[in-house]
Order: C-alpha cells, then sequence, then structure tokens
C-alpha cells in the first residue's frame, strides 16, 4: 500500500513533544531513518541530536517517508499538519499512510480522513505514558483500513510492545478514551492511597514496595508511584494541562454515548486543584501533592 519510491524502513514523525520524542529513538535503533518535523526548534534540536533526519515542513515529511506517524497536541494542529499550507496532503504523493496516534475528538480524526484523500489515514492512540513511550511500553490501538495497519506492523514493532486491530476507523480513539477513563481513575486512586498510608504513618517508599505487587495495585501506582514518593513531578510524562484536553474529551464522548461514570467524574476536581495550585506543566502525578496537602502532610521537595 505504499510507494516504492521511498525505502519501507524510512517512517516519517510530526510532532516531537512527549511522546513524538520518546519514540523517536526507539523507532531509530530499531533500524529506521526518522525524518521528523516540529514546530519548535529546541524540539527539532533535541530530535536531530538523537539521530533523526530534520524536515522543514510536514509536506517535505510526506515527500520522503511511506509511513507518518502524527503526535499532535490539538485539533488545530492536526489540520494544520495534514490539510494545511505545507501540509501533508500538499506533497504530490499517493499510497500513503498517516498513522493519527494522538488524543482527540473522533469527529474531528474522521473530518481530517474525509479529507485527506490520497492517503490511507489511521486513527491509531497510544496507551501508555512518555516515560513508557521511551521504554517502548506503550500499546496501539489502531483503527481504519485493516491492509494499510497489517502494511505499519514493522513500524508499530519499532515503538511499541504491541499492536491491536481493533477494527473500524474511530475504534482506537474509543479504546483509547476506556484506557484513559482507567488512568484517570487509577491515578487519583494511587495518590489517595499514599496519602492515606503516610497520614497513618507508614512510610511512603515502603507503601510503594509492599503495594505495587498486591492486589491492590495498578500499573498507574506502579508508574507514577515514585514521583508520589519522591514529590517530584518533573519532566512531566504527561502534563496536567494537557490532560485537562483528554479529560474534557472522555467526558463529552461518556455524555454522547450516555454512559455513566460516577468515578471518573469525582476526580475532576482533583485535576482542577493540580491547575489552580500552578501545576499546569507538571507530570498527572501531582494530583498527590493536591490530596497531601489537603491531609496535611509534611512532604520532602514542598515549596
Amino acid at each position: 500500500m505504499t510507494s516504492s519510491s521511498t525505502s519501507s524502513k524510512t517512517v516519517g514523525l510530526v510532532g516531537l513533544g512527549i511522546m513524538g520524542s520518546a519514540m523517536a529513538p526507539n523507532l531509530l535503533a530499531a533500524g529506521f531513518q526518522v525524518i521528523g518535523f516540529d514546530v519548535s526548534p529546541e524540539r527539532m534540536k533535541v530530535f536531530v541530536e538523537a539521530g533523526g533526519t530534520p524536515a522543514p515542513s510536514p509536506q517535505a515529511v510526506a515527500e520522503a517517508a511511506p509511513i507518518v506517524i502524527t503526535s499532535l497536541p490539538s485539533v488545530a494542529a492536526l489540520n494544520a499538519v495534514v490539510l494545511g499550507p505545507q501540509g501533508l496532503t500538499s506533497a504530490q504523493v499517493q499510497g500513503r499512510i498517516l498513522v493519527e496516534t494522538s488524543t482527540l475528538p473522533i469527529e474531528d480524526k474522521q473530518a481530517v480522513h474525509d479529507q485527506a484523500t490520497g492517503w490511507h489515514m489511521l486513527d491509531c492512540p497510544l496507551s501508555g505514558t512518555g516515560a513508557q513511550a521511551a521504554k517502548k511500553d506503550l500499546l496501539v490501538y489502531a483503527s481504519g483500513n485493516a491492509q494499510a495497519i497489517a502494511a505499519c506492523a514493522q513500524v508499530f514493532n519499532g515503538f511499541s510492545k504491541a499492536h491491536h486491530d481493533v477494527g473500524a476507523f474511530g475504534n482506537g480513539s474509543r479504546m483509547k478514551f476506556v484506557a484513559n477513563l482507567l488512568v484517570a481513575i487509577h491515578n487519583v486512586a494511587a495518590a489517595e492511597a499514599f496519602a492515606l498510608g503516610m497520614k497513618a504513618g507508614l512510610d511512603a517508599d515502603t507503601i510503594y514496595k509492599v503495594i505495587a505487587d498486591g492486589a491492590g495495585g495498578s500499573r498507574m501506582f506502579t508508574v507514577r508511584g515514585p514521583q508520589m514518593v519522591a514529590n517530584h513531578y518533573e519532566p512531566a510524562t504527561m502534563k496536567v494541562e494537557t490532560w485537562q484536553k483528554d479529560m474534557k474529551i472522555i467526558a463529552e464522548f461518556a455524555a454522547e454515548v450516555g454512559a455513566p461514570t460516577p468515578l471518573f467524574h469525582a476526580t475532576a476536581p482533583i485535576y482542577s486543584s493540580a491547575m489552580a495550585q500552578g501545576r499546569g506543566a507538571q507530570d498527572t502525578a501531582a494530583v498527590f501533592a493536591v490530596l497531601a496537602d489537603m491531609a496535611r502532610l509534611d512532604l520532602p521537595n514542598s515549596p
């Protein structure tokens, strides 16, 4: 399904933020030439230092790579990257595959899909944090044309531990909303558990070591627990301010399908409090700092 004029070991990457910058080194290590673009010169510099090949625009990425991955922060960014001047669809190519990994409303992705003529656009959100991405500890929820998904298997293997074909375009996002609902709840649950244990006099590091492998542990407890133990939330693997966007998308999706989400909604004020405390640029593990403050805990590294 891809053009024979470019190497199958060449992959494009547009969006070199937390996720994109973590995926690039793994693709390079897997033997791919990675052609990348980001609007941030600083991110481009880091990408080049890691061994990536810079491109001046998304259009240039599309001209060089048969498969292009996008990891973007907003609908506006997706529209600009795919449909805008010097966007992917400006390239005079046919049969390219677009692996769209961002967490965005389904209807907005569908609108871009319908306008990206000549491209096989897939909806492929990722399950995992930036820290997990750096370790290839990601899942790909791939949806769309089955033949295009199969053609991306080698690329998926280059930056993830597994990928799943979940069916029609949009099902990837639906699965990601389910996963992120659980992440929102489990992250706050982990923070609440630490606050309870520490308020009762238990050592934070001991709580982490004992609980992580037990029935009460979770992936979020394991991944974000060390940040909570240290009370240190930078650099962020998922910023609180970015997570607010995901929370809004999930809430609107749940309302649209008529699904009750009482636990998910109960976590929202904790994330909002983190924003109000000026923690927007910190990792979402910072919800522990919010609960610890409510519990009047004396934590290390507190301001």
